[in-house]
């Protein structure tokens, strides 16, 4: 068994013991698959490698937000990173500690930070000098008090995809670091507010630890300069943003990761908390398709699929890259095809000019490390039912989210009266 929890067997694509033909019968295409097992093992290997840091492990909700996925992490010691009220109200619901909830994100409402208060959440990340003056406001208003770290815009490049660089001078996230004095200073003195350290996270699916290195020897010089002013810093927010394995990236090892942390930070008697969330739930998902016709036009092959962009975003969002495999391991020779999906979008493509196995109507593909920002981000466009979500244990299975009846995506529209009763 591979660390993701999928191996072929005579030829057949299990997921644990449980064959995917099996699965896809059972529950139709398209459809999600989880191990259990690929999920636990990575959190374990994440975990022992950051072990001797004492670091507080907070499971980044938005990679994979299936309560199944949330309620696991917390049963293997978790906290929650969470940016939404939704987000809060799934990881309290999947029995996480709520003082081990960290609530980030860069607009939050008052409602927002209401809820987090009254949830006693253990620390809301403050991304401006008007959400810190909200929060002020609200938990002094509520007579709450709230544990607040400020969030740092390093401007350091993450390296990685535009779109999911976060530490940037100019982009929207976090505080600039030369601004980050004053902002603690004014928390330190606003009703409701204890500052209580400070955070950083720069960007996701980083496969170079340089980047981490630049913005942790900001943050460390950041953390001695505030002391030296008065101020108390207690944590660290260290965030996420350790990359895995698409398709021939070399990411760091966990451990690694957690030997840089050490050497930066190692003597500043700091707490720590880390944010993983693809790492966690990368590999130990895949998205299983089949295909409905093969098509050949302008000098191309294409392999026309039920999963779509619709169910798996990211290509179309990110040019991102997923290895494609059959699910059955056919004889020699390959061809050059693009997946597509049904949605009427030409960015509707899974992969594009990729090398595989012949194809033939009725094939199953199983679309690799989709076990993050994959269903989370999945939508009913077209009203096409996103693709439901199962887990596997052994040889057990379970449907963790079925698949939307087109009843339900249809009655959740309302038609005026003035429609419904006929237009003059």
């Amino acid at each position: 068994m591979n660390p993701g929890g999928f191996a072929y067997r005579d030829g057949v694509l299990f997921a644990e013991d449980v064959a995917i033909p099996d699965l896809a019968e059972r529950i139709g295409t398209p459809f999600y698959c989880y191990s259990t097992a690929g999920l636990r093992n990575a959190y374990r290997e994440f975990a022992g490698a950051v072990d001797r840091l004492g670091a507080d492990i907070c499971y980044a909700v938005k990679a994979n937000g299936n309560q199944a996925v949330v309620s696991l992490f917390a049963a293997l010691g978790a906290g929650a990173d969470v940016v939404s009220e939704g987000e809060l109200r799934r990881a309290l619901a999947a029995g996480v500690d709520p003082a081990r909830i960290v609530f980030s994100g860069v607009g939050k409402t008052r409602s927002e930070i209401a809820a987090a208060l009254e949830a006693g959440c253990g620390q809301l990340n403050v991304e401006s000098a008007a959400e810190l003056e909200a929060v002020s406001e609200v938990a002094s208003g509520a007579g709450r008090r709230a544990a607040v770290a400020i969030r740092v815009n390093p401007d350091v490049d993450a390296r990685t995809h535009r779109k999911i660089s976060t530490g940037r001078a100019g982009d929207k996230f976090g505080i600039a670091l030369e601004l980050v004095p004053d902002a603690y200073r004014r928390a330190g003195v606003l009703p409701g507010v204890d500052p209580v350290g400070l955070a950083v996270h720069i960007g996701s699916q980083l496969t170079d630890l340089e980047p981490f290195r630049d913005a942790f020897v900001r943050l460390a010089g950041l953390v001695r300069r505030l002391r030296g002013e008065g101020c108390p810093v207690a944590r660290l927010d260290l965030g996420g943003g350790l990359g895995v394995a698409y398709r021939d990236e070399s990411p760091p090892s966990a451990a690694d990761y957690a030997g840089l942390i050490r050497e930066i930070f190692g003597g500043l008697d700091l707490s720590l908390a880390l944010e993983p969330g693809r790492r966690l739930t990368a590999d130990a998902g895949i998205l299983v398709s089949r295909v409905i016709y093969m098509k050949e036009s302008g000098g191309r092959r294409f392999a026309i699929v039920d999963a779509a962009m619709n169910d798996l975003l990211r290509p179309a969002l990110y040019d991102a890259w997923h290895g494609i495999d059959p699910v059955r391991l056919s004889g020699p020779g390959a061809a050059i095809v693009d997946v597509v999906g049904p949605v009427c979008e030409s960015g509707d493509a899974l992969a594009v000019q990729r090398e595989l196995p012949p194809l033939a109507a009725g094939d199953l593909l199983a679309v690799r490390s989709a076990g993050a920002y994959g269903a989370v981000m999945s939508s009913a466009y077209n009203a096409r039912p996103p693709a439901p979500e199962a887990m596997v244990n052994g040889d057990a299975h379970a449907v963790i989210r079925p698949r939307a009846e087109y009843d339900t995506i249809v009655g959740q529209d309302r038609v005026p009266d003035w429609i419904a009763g006929g237009a003059a």
